[in-house]
């Protein structure tokens, strides 16, 4: 792919608005000038998902392309609280929180960037200007803002209608947001769609302290056909560092019309939607394979893939690498007790529902009776519901 083809993608694909415009941006990217290129994460979980790939895999193609790419943990804002997208406020984390929050997403976003070698992404905390910032220089760039400029915002204009708390640690998170710009004097700042009010905060700043022209491209967020975020599927995080057995089933839970949106901003592949319409499972076993390989290894993939396929669609579990429980650790007087006793069901009742439903098996044998124990011995294979299988060992 020559370079002319490279930056047409770059602001094309999986890009939803660029300010101030795609045309002023791409005569800068065509000029050769390097660029100072940034996206903000606050370490309000554990975790980097699907859903932060999106803007992660622009920020590889700049990085790609010779710019200089800046991964910034916004260590000092998640202590302060993100109101973006929060129509109540959420609850302030501690220091510590926030910085074991930050310890692991080096490693989940390596899966994308490159922290080493030639033209490595660098890694900076808000903390280090922030942290720093006293209270008079803070109200004195506060005074670049107007009230009206921040109170216009849909969201803040929402909870006033409603009667709700407006915090004043919410109202001047933006200025916080939008002074990273100026300390790390960057060129281009990217974030999902609900980010661009604190974006355009930064490219105000940059305007009136650095007499700069900021960037702001904006990406959308990940959901599926009816606008469910994909990323946190039932209180099921997808994340860039699961397990490639697990990623792989987690994506394969998906439903039908999360495929075309997940191809669309997270590879480079072009899938239309009736394609997929004609084979929706085949797609979807094709979405993530490729997913899994790039998050891991074309080989860790296949075999996430046989793993799949000898469990859930030829039910063949005897094949399947399952995880191996202890027989020593049984204990309890009823079917019920002892699935319990080994972690594969969550309560009494969920046990009692899923055999009601027929829904647990030993050895390919439905159980029928919860009330009694069963004499389990080594090499025993359990199943439960459609996701939870294990082996017994001695």
């Amino acid at each position: 792919m020559h370079h002319m083809d490279a930056i047409d993608l770059l602001l094309s694909q999986g890009i939803e608005e660029i300010y101030p415009s795609k045309q002023k941006l791409e005569a800068f990217l065509r000029s050769g000038k390097k660029l100072r290129v940034y996206q903000g994460f606050d370490p309000t979980g554990p975790q980097l998902h699907i859903g932060h790939a999106v803007a992660i895999r622009k920020l590889r193609q700049f990085q790609d392309l010779g710019h200089h790419v800046i991964f910034l943990i916004g260590d000092a804002t998640a202590v302060i609280g993100d109101p973006s997208g929060k129509t109540t406020a959420r609850k302030l984390l501690t220091r510590e929180e926030v910085i074991k929050n930050a310890e692991q997403y080096k490693e989940q976003a390596g899966k994308i960037l490159r922290f080493d070698g030639e033209n490595p992404v660098e890694i900076l905390y808000n903390s280090t200007w922030l942290g720093s910032m006293n209270a008079v220089e803070f109200v004195s760039l506060a005074h670049y803002l107007t009230y009206q400029q921040v109170i216009e915002r849909d969201m803040f204009q929402k909870r006033v209608k409603e009667g709700q708390e407006l915090y004043m640690n919410e109202f001047l998170y933006p200025i916080l947001q939008g002074y990273d710009s100026v300390a790390m004097d960057v060129d281009v700042e990217i974030g999902g769609t609900d980010q661009l009010f604190n974006m355009m905060m930064g490219r105000k700043l940059m305007r009136i302290m650095k007499q700069k022209e900021k960037f702001v491209i904006t990406v959308p967020l990940l959901t599926d056909a009816k606008g469910n975020k994909i990323g946190k599927t039932e209180g099921n995080v997808i994340g860039l560092t699961d397990q490639p057995n697990d990623f792989y089933a987690k994506i394969m839970s998906l439903g039908d019309d999360a495929i075309a949106p997940c191809f669309h901003l997270l590879t480079d592949q072009l899938v239309s939607a009736d394609n997929i319409r004609k084979d929706p499972l085949a797609w979807k076993k094709r979405l993530a394979f490729e997913l899994t390989k790039q998050f891991n290894t074309e080989n860790e993939a296949k075999e996430a893939q046989r793993q799949f396929e000898l469990r859930v669609q030829e039910k063949n579990f005897l094949a399947a690498d399952l995880p191996e429980y202890p027989l020593s650790h049984i204990s309890g007087e009823t079917i019920v007790e002892q699935l319990l006793s080994l972690g594969l069901i969550e309560s009494k009742s969920e046990g009692k529902r899923l055999i009601a439903q027929r829904a647990v098996s030993i050895n390919n044998a439905s159980v029928s009776n919860h009330a009694t124990p069963h004499a389990f011995k080594s090499g025993d294979i359990i199943v439960v519901g459609k996701k939870k299988a294990g082996k017994i060992v001695a």
